[in-house]
């Protein structure tokens, strides 16, 4: 009864990762340019473009009010 219970949620969760998986091609391809962020209101800052940001680390949080 529980090899059958595991064996049940192994294939659940392998199905469910593959229908939830990403479309080939659509993942990160290095050597693209990140898409400038856009958006605002700007908080504490002036906009910034991805060209002052040039050879800097980045971290960038989204969020949102609510």
């Amino acid at each position: 009864m529980v090899r059958a219970a595991i064996v049940l949620l192994a294939l659940f969760l392998t199905l469910t990762t593959w229908l939830l998986s990403p479309p080939r091609g659509a993942a990160f391809t290095p050597g693209k340019l990140a898409p400038d962020i856009s958006g605002g209101p700007w908080i504490n800052s002036q906009p910034l473009t991805l060209a002052d940001l040039k050879e800097r680390v980045v971290l960038v949080e989204f969020w949102t009010y609510g």
